[in-house]
């Protein structure tokens, strides 16, 4: 609801108007109360109710980050065997 809203407010402005309409909506305690609601309603749906998928997020979220930690690496090695391909013929 508050994303249709705001998508109203803005519908009809000039692109450049855009972030002066905004600058005021993202502050620091704004963001605060939005991350503990985010947390208030985590904790109603997943926790209370002893769900199993905090466990499947645990386990996706470690599994997308271990991933996102060694790509640079892994790109480096596909770039170094691409590398002495060129250079073997």
């Amino acid at each position: 609801m508050a994303m249709r809203k705001f998508f109203s407010e803005i519908k009809g402005m000039k692109v450049k108007d855009v972030p002066a309409h905004v600058k005021p909506m993202v502050t620091t305690s704004n963001a605060k109360n939005f991350i503990q609601r985010a947390l208030d309603n985590y904790h109603a749906k997943y926790i209370q109710t002893d769900s199993i998928v905090p466990l499947y997020h645990v386990c996706f979220g470690g599994m997308i980050f271990s991933y996102l930690v060694a790509l640079p690496e892994e790109r480096r090695h596909l770039e170094h065997q691409q590398h002495a391909k060129e250079h073997a013929h």
